[in-house]
Parts: C-alpha cells; sequence; structure tokens
C-alpha cells in the first residue's frame, strides 16, 4: 500500500505528523453561511450575505471609529485586584491571570482618544472576550475617568457596550459601578458634553441598567441581544411564551428603548452625524 505515502525522494509521513487545515480559515454564520476569514475582516466581520454582524472587540472598533486606527490608550495598565479572596470552582485572581493571558488585555474595557472625521473623540468599548465583559471596578473606573477626560478636554464620549452584566466575584464593588458612572453620565451632561451609547451583542444585566441605556442617542448594531435579563430568565420568571425576536436590537427599537439601529459599516459616518447635529455643527 505504499501509494498511501510520499515515497518520492524518501519522504514519508506518519498519519499522527500529519497537519490539519489550520482553524479559523473559514466562518459559519448562524443562519449557515459559510465565509473566508479574510473576506469577512475587509467587510467589517459582517457576513455580507445575510448581514449577521460578528462580535468584535476594542481592537476592531478602534479600527472602525480612529482615522487610520490612530489613538492614544487611557489608563492602559489598570488591573483589577481580589479585595474579597473570592473562590468558586477557581480562584478569582487565577481567573484574572489567565483572562489577561487568553486576550492579552488587562480588563473588559479600553479607553481611546482620537481624532474620528477629523474632530478629537473619546471612546470606552467593551471587550467580551475578558470573562463575559462582566463589569467590575476596574470598568467603572476606566469609564469614569474617561468621562473625566470628556469633560476637562470637552471632547464627545462614545461607549460602546458588550457585556454579561455586573462581575459576580467582585459583588458589591461590582454593583457600585453602576451608580459610579451614572453620576459621571450626569456630570458630563451638566458639561453640555454629547454622549453616543453603541449596544452590541450581547448589552445585558448592569450594563443595560447603567451607562448602555443612558446616551443622548442611543444606537445599536442589528441583530444585537440588549436586556437585563437574558430571554430564559425572563420565560421562566414571567411563565409566559416571549414574542419573537424578544430582546433583539429590532424589537427593543420598536418598544422605544432604542432611536436607531446603524449597521457597522456606517457606524463612523452616523456616530459623527449624530455629534455635529447635537453640537449645532457643521456635518462633515
Amino acid at each position: 500500500m505504499a501509494w498511501f505515502k510520499r515515497t518520492q525522494k524518501g519522504i514519508t509521513t506518519a498519519t499522527e505528523d500529519k497537519k490539519d487545515v489550520p482553524k479559523g480559515l473559514w466562518y459559519k454564520s448562524p443562519t449557515g453561511k459559510i465565509i473566508a476569514q479574510d473576506e469577512l475582516a475587509r467587510n467589517l466581520w459582517v457576513s455580507p450575505e445575510d448581514d449577521f454582524h460578528v462580535r468584535i472587540g476594542s481592537k476592531e472598533y478602534f479600527e472602525i471609529l480612529f482615522d487610520d486606527n490612530e489613538f492614544k490608550e487611557l489608563d492602559a495598565k489598570m488591573t483589577s485586584k481580589d479585595p474579597l479572596g473570592f473562590v468558586d470552582t477557581k480562584k478569582y485572581s487565577d481567573r484574572l491571570k489567565d483572562a489577561q493571558e487568553k486576550t492579552h488585555l488587562k480588563d473588559a474595557v479600553r479607553t481611546g482618544v482620537g481624532k474620528s472625521k477629523g474632530k478629537e473623540l473619546v471612546v470606552c468599548c467593551m471587550d467580551f472576550a475578558f470573562i463575559g465583559g462582566s463589569m467590575g471596578a476596574v470598568v467603572g473606573e476606566k469609564i469614569a475617568r474617561g468621562i473625566d477626560y470628556s469633560i476637562k478636554n470637552k471632547v464627545p464620549f462614545v461607549m460602546i457596550s458588550k457585556s454579561g452584566g455586573a462581575r459576580m466575584m467582585e459583588a458589591a464593588y461590582s454593583l457600585m459601578q453602576l451608580a459610579k458612572t451614572s453620576a459621571k453620565l450626569a456630570q458630563l451632561a451638566e458639561a453640555k458634553i454629547p454622549y453616543i451609547s453603541l449596544c452590541t451583542d450581547p448589552t445585558t444585566g448592569g450594563t443595560t441598567a447603567s451607562y448602555a441605556m443612558l446616551g443622548d442617542v442611543n444606537i445599536s448594531e442589528p441583530g444585537a441581544l440588549i436586556g437585563f435579563a437574558g430571554p430564559r430568565v425572563v420565560k421562566d420568571t414571567t411563565g409566559k411564551e416571549l414574542p419573537e425576536g424578544f430582546q433583539t436590537a429590532e424589537f427593543v427599537l420598536e418598544h422605544g428603548f432604542l432611536d436607531f439601529i446603524t449597521p457597522r459599516k456606517e457606524l463612523k459616518d452616523k456616530i459623527n452625524l449624530y455629534l455635529d447635529l447635537i453640537l449645532n455643527e457643521e456635518v462633515r
């Protein structure tokens, strides 16, 4: 059975040494559409056939929003501690370390300051890959500091939410971030500096109960899950069947909790349009 082996020029490859096709070359959307990863990236991680918006992180959003991807990151080295010594199936301190090693992120939010269509903009963006985008003390503090920067420098503020909610490993410390970030946004409003909130998939829990729904303009990407508790919890609590499309961006828009749904390709133009209109400036 020599034809199973490459015997020419003395090359033979044992089965256990053969390499599989590298993972990640193709992406399959929930509707079954298959697209090459490089084409998906060129299309801003939106499946061209069914318009499915793939989850992306701060790196990709900064590339989309900032001119030439040039920005300064604020508080880049801020990391979470473990004040409660929390342990479930593993230590919280170990979870933090694992998440940092796997994602190469310090925590679940990053703040960038740069120009978008020629004008300064502060963007706080959450990363779901870091412990489900959960909101702990560092997330709240970095958002608060981002807002402080906006107030001090009179720069519009954009928040991109992508979170499973409060970080249970920090208990009350996490819940306090709801009040903290909401108070900071009140100061931003008093300073008459515009705030655009972008809800992406998923925006749930304490994130929805605080800064995600407090924008001067609240927008979302198509198909994003937006709500406080998930559909399963709501169904089990109410004991009722839920309407079709419950808690999708389209459902939430129809019921008045969003102002607009904005496809990712239009994100930069639309955010800057809303800011120009709010500030009564010439539309770029």
